[in-house]
């Protein structure tokens, strides 16, 4: 690999400004940064957007200084931290970084090797860069705070997924489709992602824009066992009240007010946040954990048992292309990942 340059090609942000304002996101010239001791230095190939993108960029304003956002990246790495162990230069990785540092939108990035994974050898790095932030997301929740089993004869049961063909949604399927015996409900609206979220695991589809209760219970008359909560909760959780069985466990990944939690309790139904920067934010003992995860993802996937979810690439990294990509994630109507890939 060539020697490392001392500036590189970024998109960053520098005050908060709607999406359609030309320097909403624009593009600019940065040091490279040095890797810490555990640190790797890596040169992007390929980033994916997700709505922390666009929330960071709307409620923080960095005063002028340039900001850089994207939490999900792919590319190889050019060096390594003195006390780094498990990698070397010319590996290729797959990560989603951490929230209180700088993002990835640029030819070179640092991030702590153990919430690093190696690539899946069978994908792209556009296609890899798709996986990580959802990946954790939906790995934390399902196996972690839900407490389901990886072992597809230790568990059953009923399990709604909110969004279905969103980033978030569209991994939670596949890993309860491929990794247990649940039975996956998705929620979609339109055709396309009806087709998108069956496609990514989920074995019946009821509509959000209706009343969730009746459709769930015409699938599951019993009521449901589990809920990965992406969008809606607040709106949603007394229906879940009412159609989730006793014992049951609730997951939620979105941002909303004051909610009535005591509407659970008659049926000790447990309710659990999932935030996947809470490792790396609060530097938990666990931390090298999202390493491991990724590195099954990469297992799974170069196995066929798990996809990209990776549809739509816009090209090159700039400030144009991300402008586009956070425009339509701000819509409320992107399907899968958005991608790019090179400077």
């Amino acid at each position: 690999m060539s020697r490392t340059p001392q500036t590189m090609p970024a998109v960053a942000y520098r005050t908060s400004l709607p999406v359609d304002h030309e320097k909403s996101l624009v593009d600019t010239t940065l040091p490279v940064p040095r890797p810490g001791r555990r640190d790797l230095l890596v040169q992007v190939g390929a980033v994916a957007v997700n709505p922390v993108d666009y929330k960071v960029r709307q409620n923080n304003d960095p005063g002028g200084e340039p900001k850089v956002l994207g939490w999900d990246a792919a590319g190889t790495v050019a060096s390594v931290g003195e006390e780094v162990e498990s990698f070397r230069v010319g590996d290729e990785v797959f990560y989603a970084g951490a929230i209180d540092r700088p993002g990835a939108n640029s030819l070179f990035h640092t991030v702590d090797e153990r919430i690093v994974g190696r690539k899946p050898s069978s994908l792209s790095f556009a296609e890899a860069a798709a996986l990580p932030l959802t990946s954790l997301t939906a790995w934390e929740g399902l196996f972690e705070h839900l407490g389901l089993h990886t072992d597809a004869l230790r568990q059953s049961g009923t399990l709604l997924v909110t969004a279905a063909a969103g980033g978030v949604g569209a991994m939670v399927s596949q890993l309860a489709s491929a990794l247990t015996s649940l039975t996956v409900i998705g929620t979609a609206s339109r055709p396309e992602t009806v087709e998108f979220a069956r496609r990514m695991g989920a074995a019946h589809i009821v509509d959000h824009r209706t009343s969730l209760a009746p459709q769930v219970r015409e699938v599951a008359p019993d009521g449901l066992d589990f809920v990965f909560s992406t969008a809606g909760t607040d709106q949603n959780l007394a229906v879940y009240g009412d159609i989730v069985k006793p014992f049951g466990r609730i997951v939620a990944i979105d941002d909303f007010g004051p909610v009535e939690i005591g509407l659970l309790k008659s049926k000790s139904i447990s309710f659990h946040w999932e935030f996947m920067f809470t490792r790396s934010l609060h530097q938990t003992a666990d931390l090298a954990e999202q390493g491991r995860i990724l590195n099954r993802i990469s297992r799974l996937v170069d196995a066929g048992i798990l996809t990209t979810t990776a549809t739509t690439d816009l090209g090159k990294i700039n400030a144009e292309h991300m402008r586009e990509a956070h425009r339509i994630l701000e819509s409320g109507k992107a399907i899968g990942k958005i991608t790019m890939s090179g400077f």
